[in-house]
């Protein structure tokens, strides 16, 4: 007999053979939630998601002159050097303070403060940190320094930036 033959099979056997169907798969998983919860539960996360950014913008647009202020401030620190340059950063940066209160307060708040008012004020929107009895003194003393007492001793002028940094990274504006 002929290995490459087919085998003969009955009548019978080709009948059941011819009546078989194929495997039924089973329909695909949803990725769609099956219960309303969980699509709920989605629509609250998308939404806290949402509020979250919302108020992380709003934040970082509320702060920019904070951090215009900072990478002014850091700028007069760069350019320190002779006692003369000193007297002027600490010039250049008791003004850098009353243009940020002014960002930040309105004007009619903040513009007529000056000497202990402004030293006051100062103090007490720190926000938690102190403004120093030596950076007061500097700063009150700042507008009328005339060019012959003009030399600042640089701890003072060190402690004075330390602290306008401190107050303008930490002030706190009523809303």
């Amino acid at each position: 007999m002929d290995a490459d033959a087919a085998p003969q099979l009955d009548a019978a056997t080709r009948a059941a053979l011819q009546k078989l169907a194929d495997i039924a798969q089973p329909p695909l998983v949803s990725w769609m939630p099956q219960t309303w919860g969980w699509a709920v539960l989605a629509v609250l996360v998308a939404a806290l998601l949402f509020w979250g950014a919302w108020r992380w913008h709003r934040h970082r647009v509320r702060n920019r002159y904070r951090r215009e202020a900072l990478a002014e401030l850091a700028r007069i620190e760069a350019g320190l050097g002779a006692p003369e340059g000193r007297a002027d950063a600490v010039a250049e940066a008791a003004a850098l303070l009353k243009r940020v209160a002014l960002a930040a307060w309105p004007r009619e708040t903040v513009a007529s403060l000056s000497g202990p008012d402004w030293v006051a004020f100062l103090r007490k929107t720190a926000g938690g940190s102190s403004f120093p009895d030596a950076a007061a003194a500097l700063l009150d003393d700042a507008e009328y320094r005339g060019p012959p007492d003009r030399a600042v001793p640089k701890a003072d002028e060190k402690a004075f930036l330390a602290a306008a940094r401190r107050w303008i990274e930490g002030h706190h504006v009523p809303a």
